[in-house]
Protein backbone atom coordinates (compact mmCIF):
# COMPACT_ATOMS: atom_id res chain seq x y z
CA UNK A 1 0.00 0.00 0.00
CA UNK A 2 1.12 3.28 -0.51
CA UNK A 3 0.32 6.11 1.62
CA UNK A 4 -2.35 9.09 0.76
CA UNK A 5 -2.30 12.04 2.35
CA UNK A 6 -4.36 14.92 3.15
CA UNK A 7 -3.00 18.71 3.20
CA UNK A 8 -2.23 18.50 6.98
CA UNK A 9 -0.34 14.78 7.22
CA UNK A 10 1.54 16.19 4.41
CA UNK A 11 2.39 19.36 6.83
CA UNK A 12 3.24 16.87 9.81
CA UNK A 13 5.58 15.28 7.79
CA UNK A 14 7.79 18.23 5.94
CA UNK A 15 8.14 19.42 9.69
CA UNK A 16 9.06 16.33 10.94
CA UNK A 17 11.80 16.32 8.04
CA UNK A 18 12.77 19.35 8.75
CA UNK A 19 14.47 18.65 11.97
CA UNK A 20 17.16 16.87 10.26
CA UNK A 21 17.62 18.15 6.80
CA UNK A 22 17.08 21.88 5.86
CA UNK A 23 14.11 23.52 3.68
CA UNK A 24 16.61 24.79 1.42
CA UNK A 25 17.61 21.08 0.38
CA UNK A 26 14.33 19.92 0.35
CA UNK A 27 13.25 22.54 -2.19
CA UNK A 28 16.72 21.06 -4.17
CA UNK A 29 15.66 17.59 -4.36
CA UNK A 30 12.01 18.98 -5.36
CA UNK A 31 12.96 20.54 -7.92
CA UNK A 32 15.37 19.24 -9.38
CA UNK A 33 12.83 15.65 -9.36
CA UNK A 34 10.64 18.37 -11.47
CA UNK A 35 13.39 19.69 -13.80
CA UNK A 36 14.25 15.87 -14.57
CA UNK A 37 10.65 15.07 -15.18
CA UNK A 38 10.50 17.66 -17.92
CA UNK A 39 13.38 16.79 -19.74
CA UNK A 40 11.85 13.42 -19.70
CA UNK A 41 8.81 14.74 -20.98
CA UNK A 42 10.39 16.99 -23.68
CA UNK A 43 12.55 14.13 -24.73
CA UNK A 44 15.30 16.39 -24.03
CA UNK A 45 17.29 20.25 -23.54
CA UNK A 46 18.27 20.77 -27.11
CA UNK A 47 16.60 23.30 -29.04
CA UNK A 48 13.65 23.25 -25.99
CA UNK A 49 11.70 26.84 -24.66
CA UNK A 50 10.23 26.32 -21.13
CA UNK A 51 7.78 29.12 -19.20
CA UNK A 52 8.00 28.25 -15.77
CA UNK A 53 5.06 30.20 -13.78
CA UNK A 54 6.18 30.91 -10.00
CA UNK A 55 4.40 31.71 -6.93
CA UNK A 56 5.68 32.98 -3.30
CA UNK A 57 5.73 30.02 -1.55
CA UNK A 58 7.41 26.34 -1.59
CA UNK A 59 6.25 25.60 -5.14
CA UNK A 60 7.41 28.72 -6.55
CA UNK A 61 10.90 27.98 -4.65
CA UNK A 62 10.99 24.32 -6.57
CA UNK A 63 9.71 26.10 -9.95
CA UNK A 64 12.51 27.82 -9.69
CA UNK A 65 14.75 25.40 -8.61
CA UNK A 66 13.74 23.30 -11.82
CA UNK A 67 13.98 26.62 -14.06
CA UNK A 68 18.18 26.97 -13.07
CA UNK A 69 18.17 22.69 -13.57
CA UNK A 70 17.06 22.80 -17.42
CA UNK A 71 18.78 26.48 -17.74
CA UNK A 72 22.01 24.66 -16.90
CA UNK A 73 21.33 21.55 -19.28
CA UNK A 74 20.23 24.44 -22.38
CA UNK A 75 16.53 24.58 -21.92
CA UNK A 76 15.56 28.34 -23.12
CA UNK A 77 13.63 28.73 -19.91
CA UNK A 78 11.14 32.24 -18.98
CA UNK A 79 9.95 32.67 -15.37
CA UNK A 80 6.80 34.06 -14.97
CA UNK A 81 5.75 35.10 -11.43
CA UNK A 82 2.01 34.03 -10.66
CA UNK A 83 0.40 37.24 -10.01
CA UNK A 84 2.23 39.00 -13.45
CA UNK A 85 1.42 35.97 -15.56
CA UNK A 86 0.27 37.02 -19.29
CA UNK A 87 -2.76 35.56 -19.38
CA UNK A 88 -1.93 34.06 -22.97
CA UNK A 89 1.71 32.15 -23.06
CA UNK A 90 3.89 32.40 -25.58
CA UNK A 91 4.45 29.61 -27.88
CA UNK A 92 7.00 26.73 -25.89
CA UNK A 93 7.74 23.05 -25.35
CA UNK A 94 6.73 23.18 -22.40
CA UNK A 95 4.44 24.85 -18.93
CA UNK A 96 5.81 24.04 -15.76
CA UNK A 97 3.04 25.20 -13.23
CA UNK A 98 4.76 26.16 -9.56
CA UNK A 99 2.10 28.99 -8.71
CA UNK A 100 0.73 27.59 -5.50
CA UNK A 101 0.67 24.22 -3.90
CA UNK A 102 -1.23 21.96 -1.04
CA UNK A 103 -1.84 25.45 0.53
CA UNK A 104 -3.88 27.02 -1.52
CA UNK A 105 -6.87 28.59 -0.91
CA UNK A 106 -9.73 30.48 -3.26
CA UNK A 107 -9.82 30.69 -6.89
CA UNK A 108 -6.84 30.50 -9.37
CA UNK A 109 -6.92 31.19 -13.07
CA UNK A 110 -4.05 29.97 -14.96
CA UNK A 111 -2.23 31.44 -17.59
CA UNK A 112 -3.86 29.96 -21.79
CA UNK A 113 -1.55 27.60 -22.84
CA UNK A 114 -1.45 26.68 -26.44
CA UNK A 115 -3.41 23.90 -27.88
CA UNK A 116 -1.01 20.89 -27.72
CA UNK A 117 1.78 22.24 -25.18
CA UNK A 118 2.56 20.08 -22.44
CA UNK A 119 2.02 20.89 -18.76
CA UNK A 120 3.69 19.76 -15.43
CA UNK A 121 2.14 20.91 -12.61
CA UNK A 122 4.60 20.72 -9.19
CA UNK A 123 3.04 18.55 -6.45
CA UNK A 124 -0.88 19.48 -7.01
CA UNK A 125 -2.29 21.41 -10.44
CA UNK A 126 -2.74 25.17 -9.19
CA UNK A 127 -6.54 25.94 -7.82
CA UNK A 128 -7.20 21.99 -6.87
CA UNK A 129 -8.16 22.03 -3.25
CA UNK A 130 -5.58 19.13 -1.93
CA UNK A 131 -8.09 17.44 -0.07
CA UNK A 132 -11.14 17.06 -1.80
CA UNK A 133 -9.98 17.38 -5.15
CA UNK A 134 -12.61 20.29 -5.83
CA UNK A 135 -11.48 23.03 -8.29
CA UNK A 136 -12.44 26.10 -9.68
CA UNK A 137 -12.95 26.68 -13.77
CA UNK A 138 -9.73 28.32 -14.27
CA UNK A 139 -7.34 25.70 -12.84
CA UNK A 140 -4.24 24.38 -13.91
CA UNK A 141 -5.01 21.31 -16.71
CA UNK A 142 -2.04 19.52 -16.50
CA UNK A 143 -0.73 16.88 -18.89
CA UNK A 144 1.42 15.34 -16.03
CA UNK A 145 2.14 16.06 -12.18
CA UNK A 146 5.25 15.44 -10.07
CA UNK A 147 3.86 15.36 -5.95
CA UNK A 148 6.50 14.77 -3.19
CA UNK A 149 6.39 11.79 -1.10
CA UNK A 150 3.30 10.67 -1.26
CA UNK A 151 0.11 11.04 -3.50
CA UNK A 152 -2.50 13.81 -1.68
CA UNK A 153 -6.02 12.89 -1.66
CA UNK A 154 -7.29 15.50 -4.10
CA UNK A 155 -5.40 14.21 -6.56
CA UNK A 156 -7.32 11.23 -6.58
CA UNK A 157 -10.96 12.73 -6.40
CA UNK A 158 -13.32 14.85 -7.79
CA UNK A 159 -11.62 17.38 -10.11
CA UNK A 160 -8.03 16.28 -9.36
CA UNK A 161 -7.95 13.35 -11.82
CA UNK A 162 -8.75 15.12 -14.82
CA UNK A 163 -6.54 18.02 -13.89
CA UNK A 164 -3.45 15.94 -12.81
CA UNK A 165 -2.80 13.72 -15.79
CA UNK A 166 -0.04 11.26 -15.34
CA UNK A 167 1.36 11.58 -11.81
CA UNK A 168 4.93 10.93 -10.41
CA UNK A 169 5.61 10.50 -6.99
CA UNK A 170 8.85 11.89 -6.18
CA UNK A 171 10.83 10.67 -3.54
CA UNK A 172 12.92 13.66 -1.85
CA UNK A 173 13.22 12.58 1.61
CA UNK A 174 9.88 13.18 3.72
CA UNK A 175 8.88 10.36 6.12
CA UNK A 176 5.61 10.20 5.52
CA UNK A 177 4.37 9.12 9.20
CA UNK A 178 1.10 7.30 9.89
CA UNK A 179 -1.65 8.58 6.99
CA UNK A 180 -5.43 7.80 7.16
CA UNK A 181 -6.06 6.86 3.98
CA UNK A 182 -3.66 4.34 1.78
CA UNK A 183 -4.00 3.23 -1.72
CA UNK A 184 -4.16 -0.46 -2.55
CA UNK A 185 -1.20 -1.51 -5.96
CA UNK A 186 -0.54 -4.69 -7.59
CA UNK A 187 2.38 -5.62 -4.77
CA UNK A 188 -0.71 -6.18 -2.47
CA UNK A 189 -2.53 -8.79 -4.39
CA UNK A 190 0.62 -10.83 -3.21
CA UNK A 191 1.20 -9.19 0.05
CA UNK A 192 -2.42 -9.50 1.14
CA UNK A 193 -3.88 -12.88 -0.53
CA UNK A 194 -2.70 -15.91 1.23
CA UNK A 195 -1.80 -18.71 -1.06
CA UNK A 196 -4.36 -22.00 -0.11
CA UNK A 197 -1.88 -24.56 2.14
CA UNK A 198 -1.81 -28.41 0.56
CA UNK A 199 -3.97 -29.06 3.64
CA UNK A 200 -6.65 -27.08 1.52
CA UNK A 201 -10.76 -28.44 1.07
CA UNK A 202 -13.25 -26.76 -1.00
CA UNK A 203 -14.89 -25.91 2.68
CA UNK A 204 -11.85 -24.17 3.62
CA UNK A 205 -12.95 -21.46 0.93
CA UNK A 206 -16.74 -21.68 1.08
CA UNK A 207 -18.78 -19.05 0.11
CA UNK A 208 -22.65 -18.83 0.63
CA UNK A 209 -24.60 -16.21 -2.15
CA UNK A 210 -28.38 -15.61 -1.47
CA UNK A 211 -29.02 -13.65 -4.66
CA UNK A 212 -31.33 -13.94 -8.16
CA UNK A 213 -35.16 -13.13 -7.86
CA UNK A 214 -37.22 -14.41 -11.38
CA UNK A 215 -35.97 -12.04 -13.94
CA UNK A 216 -32.53 -11.13 -12.60
CA UNK A 217 -31.29 -14.57 -12.58
CA UNK A 218 -28.21 -13.16 -14.35
CA UNK A 219 -26.86 -11.63 -10.68
CA UNK A 220 -26.37 -14.74 -8.55
CA UNK A 221 -24.64 -16.21 -11.67
CA UNK A 222 -22.28 -13.17 -12.09
CA UNK A 223 -21.21 -13.08 -8.34
CA UNK A 224 -21.09 -16.94 -8.22
CA UNK A 225 -18.29 -16.71 -11.04
CA UNK A 226 -16.87 -14.12 -9.76
CA UNK A 227 -16.73 -15.93 -6.07
CA UNK A 228 -15.22 -18.83 -7.88
CA UNK A 229 -12.62 -17.17 -9.88
CA UNK A 230 -11.50 -15.36 -6.85
CA UNK A 231 -10.88 -18.56 -5.07
CA UNK A 232 -13.99 -19.40 -3.69
CA UNK A 233 -13.69 -23.63 -3.26
CA UNK A 234 -17.41 -23.95 -3.05
CA UNK A 235 -20.74 -22.06 -3.48
CA UNK A 236 -23.69 -22.29 -1.52
CA UNK A 237 -25.93 -20.40 -3.71
CA UNK A 238 -29.75 -19.53 -2.42
CA UNK A 239 -31.99 -17.90 -5.00
CA UNK A 240 -35.66 -17.62 -5.31
CA UNK A 241 -34.90 -17.26 -9.17
CA UNK A 242 -36.08 -20.10 -12.05
CA UNK A 243 -34.46 -23.48 -11.29
CA UNK A 244 -34.52 -23.60 -15.44
CA UNK A 245 -31.82 -20.44 -15.38
CA UNK A 246 -28.13 -20.83 -16.72
CA UNK A 247 -26.61 -21.28 -13.40
CA UNK A 248 -22.91 -22.38 -12.63
CA UNK A 249 -23.12 -25.96 -12.41
CA UNK A 250 -20.02 -26.24 -9.77
CA UNK A 251 -22.26 -24.13 -7.29
CA UNK A 252 -24.94 -25.88 -4.81
CA UNK A 253 -28.33 -24.44 -5.20
CA UNK A 254 -30.77 -23.92 -2.81
CA UNK A 255 -34.22 -22.91 -4.04
CA UNK A 256 -35.39 -19.97 -1.83
CA UNK A 257 -39.05 -20.28 -2.49
CA UNK A 258 -40.38 -20.73 0.70
CA UNK A 259 -42.07 -17.15 2.10
CA UNK A 260 -39.83 -17.84 5.18
CA UNK A 261 -36.64 -18.71 3.56
CA UNK A 262 -34.42 -16.88 5.85
CA UNK A 263 -33.30 -20.12 8.41
CA UNK A 264 -33.10 -22.26 5.32
CA UNK A 265 -30.30 -20.60 3.78
CA UNK A 266 -28.67 -19.81 7.29
CA UNK A 267 -28.73 -23.79 7.50
CA UNK A 268 -27.44 -24.10 4.32
CA UNK A 269 -24.19 -21.98 4.73
CA UNK A 270 -23.40 -22.49 8.32
CA UNK A 271 -20.04 -24.39 7.15
CA UNK A 272 -19.05 -21.42 4.54
CA UNK A 273 -16.62 -18.52 5.55
CA UNK A 274 -18.81 -15.39 4.06
CA UNK A 275 -22.08 -14.98 3.24
CA UNK A 276 -23.05 -12.49 0.35
CA UNK A 277 -26.41 -11.59 -0.06
CA UNK A 278 -28.63 -9.21 -1.94
CA UNK A 279 -27.79 -9.30 -5.84
CA UNK A 280 -30.76 -9.47 -7.89
CA UNK A 281 -32.63 -10.79 -4.70
CA UNK A 282 -35.52 -8.14 -4.84
CA UNK A 283 -36.91 -5.46 -2.86
CA UNK A 284 -40.50 -6.67 -2.53
CA UNK A 285 -41.86 -6.50 1.12
CA UNK A 286 -41.56 -10.17 2.10
CA UNK A 287 -37.32 -10.63 0.66
CA UNK A 288 -37.01 -7.30 2.59
CA UNK A 289 -38.02 -8.94 5.85
CA UNK A 290 -36.11 -12.33 5.37
CA UNK A 291 -32.88 -10.13 4.43
CA UNK A 292 -33.79 -8.18 7.53
CA UNK A 293 -33.78 -11.94 9.63
CA UNK A 294 -30.69 -12.96 7.79
CA UNK A 295 -28.36 -9.54 8.14
CA UNK A 296 -29.26 -10.08 12.05
CA UNK A 297 -28.82 -13.57 12.80
CA UNK A 298 -25.88 -14.52 10.51
CA UNK A 299 -22.90 -15.04 12.29
CA UNK A 300 -20.65 -15.39 9.15
CA UNK A 301 -18.72 -12.22 7.65
CA UNK A 302 -21.59 -10.42 5.34
CA UNK A 303 -21.07 -8.77 2.22
CA UNK A 304 -24.12 -6.91 1.99
CA UNK A 305 -24.75 -5.37 -2.24
CA UNK A 306 -27.16 -4.30 -4.30
CA UNK A 307 -31.12 -5.37 -2.82
CA UNK A 308 -29.70 -5.86 0.27
CA UNK A 309 -28.72 -2.66 0.81
CA UNK A 310 -32.29 -1.62 -0.26
CA UNK A 311 -33.47 -4.23 2.67
CA UNK A 312 -31.34 -1.91 4.95
CA UNK A 313 -33.90 0.95 4.91
CA UNK A 314 -32.94 4.07 6.70
CA UNK A 315 -30.16 4.89 8.59
CA UNK A 316 -31.53 4.18 11.48
CA UNK A 317 -32.81 0.70 10.77
CA UNK A 318 -29.43 -0.35 9.25
CA UNK A 319 -27.46 0.97 12.46
CA UNK A 320 -30.10 -1.70 14.54
CA UNK A 321 -29.80 -4.34 12.07
CA UNK A 322 -25.81 -4.20 11.83
CA UNK A 323 -25.68 -3.31 15.76
CA UNK A 324 -26.93 -6.32 16.74
CA UNK A 325 -24.58 -8.45 14.54
CA UNK A 326 -21.23 -10.00 16.00
CA UNK A 327 -19.08 -10.61 12.74
CA UNK A 328 -17.87 -8.10 10.29
CA UNK A 329 -20.59 -6.64 7.69
CA UNK A 330 -19.04 -5.19 4.03
CA UNK A 331 -21.31 -2.65 2.62
CA UNK A 332 -21.10 -2.01 -1.33
CA UNK A 333 -23.04 0.95 -2.25
CA UNK A 334 -23.00 3.32 -5.32
CA UNK A 335 -24.06 6.94 -4.68
CA UNK A 336 -27.77 6.12 -5.13
CA UNK A 337 -27.61 3.34 -2.71
CA UNK A 338 -25.31 5.39 -0.53
CA UNK A 339 -27.82 8.81 -0.70
CA UNK A 340 -31.25 6.19 -0.03
CA UNK A 341 -29.12 5.19 3.38
CA UNK A 342 -28.18 8.67 4.81
CA UNK A 343 -30.56 10.88 2.98
CA UNK A 344 -28.00 12.90 0.81
CA UNK A 345 -25.26 11.64 -1.54
CA UNK A 346 -21.59 11.52 -1.53
CA UNK A 347 -19.97 14.77 -0.57
CA UNK A 348 -16.97 16.10 -2.84
CA UNK A 349 -14.69 14.30 -0.26
CA UNK A 350 -15.65 10.63 -0.60
CA UNK A 351 -13.45 9.26 2.01
CA UNK A 352 -15.05 11.41 4.20
CA UNK A 353 -18.31 9.90 2.99
CA UNK A 354 -17.04 6.49 3.33
CA UNK A 355 -16.11 6.86 6.81
CA UNK A 356 -18.71 8.86 7.96
CA UNK A 357 -20.84 6.07 7.28
CA UNK A 358 -19.19 3.69 8.28
CA UNK A 359 -18.33 4.70 11.98
CA UNK A 360 -22.42 5.60 11.81
CA UNK A 361 -23.05 2.07 11.07
CA UNK A 362 -20.41 0.05 12.55
CA UNK A 363 -19.62 -1.55 9.40
CA UNK A 364 -17.44 -1.57 6.49
CA UNK A 365 -18.03 0.55 3.52
CA UNK A 366 -17.21 0.50 -0.01
CA UNK A 367 -17.98 3.28 -1.86
CA UNK A 368 -17.96 2.66 -5.37
CA UNK A 369 -16.71 5.17 -7.85
CA UNK A 370 -13.78 6.14 -9.92
CA UNK A 371 -11.67 6.22 -7.22
CA UNK A 372 -13.12 3.38 -4.95
CA UNK A 373 -12.79 4.04 -0.92
CA UNK A 374 -13.39 1.59 1.66
CA UNK A 375 -13.92 2.83 5.29
CA UNK A 376 -13.30 0.45 8.47
CA UNK A 377 -15.46 1.73 11.53
CA UNK A 378 -12.33 0.72 13.59
CA UNK A 379 -9.90 3.22 14.61
CA UNK A 380 -6.60 3.28 13.29
CA UNK A 381 -4.29 3.92 10.44
CA UNK A 382 -4.82 3.71 7.50
CA UNK A 383 -8.99 3.81 8.15
CA UNK A 384 -9.95 4.41 4.75
CA UNK A 385 -8.44 2.06 1.89
CA UNK A 386 -8.09 3.39 -1.74
CA UNK A 387 -8.35 1.74 -5.31
CA UNK A 388 -8.04 3.82 -8.42
CA UNK A 389 -7.96 0.80 -10.50
CA UNK A 390 -11.60 1.29 -11.64
CA UNK A 391 -12.13 1.79 -15.44
CA UNK A 392 -15.19 3.59 -17.17
CA UNK A 393 -15.76 -0.02 -18.91
CA UNK A 394 -16.89 -1.10 -15.78
CA UNK A 395 -19.99 0.92 -16.00
CA UNK A 396 -22.25 -1.92 -17.35
CA UNK A 397 -25.12 -3.96 -15.80
CA UNK A 398 -23.51 -6.73 -13.61
CA UNK A 399 -20.25 -5.37 -12.92
CA UNK A 400 -21.01 -5.30 -8.79
CA UNK A 401 -22.07 -8.94 -8.90
CA UNK A 402 -19.24 -10.23 -9.97
CA UNK A 403 -17.35 -7.47 -7.41
CA UNK A 404 -19.39 -8.83 -4.46
CA UNK A 405 -18.36 -12.54 -5.45
CA UNK A 406 -14.61 -11.58 -5.40
CA UNK A 407 -14.70 -9.91 -1.72
CA UNK A 408 -16.79 -12.74 -0.26
CA UNK A 409 -14.04 -15.15 -1.66
CA UNK A 410 -10.95 -12.80 -0.23
CA UNK A 411 -12.41 -12.71 2.79
CA UNK A 412 -13.77 -17.02 3.15
CA UNK A 413 -9.29 -17.10 1.97
CA UNK A 414 -8.66 -15.38 5.26
CA UNK A 415 -8.26 -11.66 4.39
CA UNK A 416 -9.41 -9.17 7.05
CA UNK A 417 -12.92 -7.88 5.31
CA UNK A 418 -11.34 -4.15 5.37
CA UNK A 419 -8.52 -5.46 2.93
CA UNK A 420 -10.64 -7.98 1.21
CA UNK A 421 -12.65 -5.18 0.05
CA UNK A 422 -10.27 -3.03 -1.49
CA UNK A 423 -8.58 -5.91 -2.49
CA UNK A 424 -11.66 -6.93 -4.19
CA UNK A 425 -11.84 -3.51 -6.18
CA UNK A 426 -8.43 -3.29 -7.07
CA UNK A 427 -8.43 -7.00 -8.54
CA UNK A 428 -11.75 -6.14 -10.01
CA UNK A 429 -10.64 -2.69 -12.03
CA UNK A 430 -7.17 -4.27 -13.21
CA UNK A 431 -9.37 -7.20 -14.93
CA UNK A 432 -11.44 -4.55 -16.84
CA UNK A 433 -8.69 -2.37 -17.41
CA UNK A 434 -7.25 -5.56 -19.06
CA UNK A 435 -9.74 -6.36 -21.84
CA UNK A 436 -11.26 -4.43 -24.46
CA UNK A 437 -12.74 -1.12 -23.63
CA UNK A 438 -15.35 -1.33 -25.91
CA UNK A 439 -18.38 -4.01 -25.44
CA UNK A 440 -17.02 -5.38 -21.88
CA UNK A 441 -19.74 -6.79 -19.98
CA UNK A 442 -20.32 -8.41 -16.59
CA UNK A 443 -20.23 -11.48 -17.93
CA UNK A 444 -16.13 -11.05 -19.20
CA UNK A 445 -14.85 -10.25 -15.80
CA UNK A 446 -14.26 -13.36 -13.95
CA UNK A 447 -11.87 -15.00 -16.62
CA UNK A 448 -10.30 -11.75 -16.49
CA UNK A 449 -10.06 -11.67 -12.65
CA UNK A 450 -8.60 -15.40 -12.68
CA UNK A 451 -6.02 -14.34 -15.00
CA UNK A 452 -5.19 -11.36 -12.86
CA UNK A 453 -5.25 -13.60 -9.92
CA UNK A 454 -3.06 -16.32 -11.80
CA UNK A 455 0.08 -13.53 -12.66
CA UNK A 456 0.37 -13.63 -8.97
CA UNK A 457 0.10 -17.63 -8.43
CA UNK A 458 2.32 -19.43 -6.04
CA UNK A 459 0.88 -23.23 -7.53
CA UNK A 460 3.40 -25.02 -5.41
CA UNK A 461 1.56 -23.73 -2.20
CA UNK A 462 -1.61 -25.19 -3.62
CA UNK A 463 -3.78 -28.26 -4.00
CA UNK A 464 -7.41 -28.49 -5.85
CA UNK A 465 -9.46 -30.93 -3.34
CA UNK A 466 -12.71 -31.99 -4.40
Amino acid sequence: MKPVVTAAEMRAADESALAHVSHQTLVTRAGTAVGVAALHIMGGSYGRRVIVVVGKGSNGADGRVAADYLARRGVRVTVFGAAAAPTQLAPCDLVIDGAYGTGFHGTYTAPQVHDGTPVLAIDLPSGLNADTGSASDGATHATHTVTFAAHKTGLLQGDGPRLSGAIEVADIGIDIGPSGAALITDDDIDRLLPARPRTSHKWSTAVGIAAGSVGMEGSAVLSSRGAMAAGAGMIRLGSPGNPTGNWPVEAVRMQLTTSRWGGALLAGTAKCRALVIGPGLGTDSATKEEVQSVIASCTLPLVIDADGLTALGDLPMAKFLIGVRKAPTVLTPHDGEYARLTGAPPSADRLASARDLARRLGAIVLLKGPLTAVASPEDGVPDVLLSTAGVPALATAGTGDVLSGIIGAFIARGVAPHEAAALAAHVHGRAAASHRQQGLVAGDLPALVAAVLSRNDRPNDERHDG
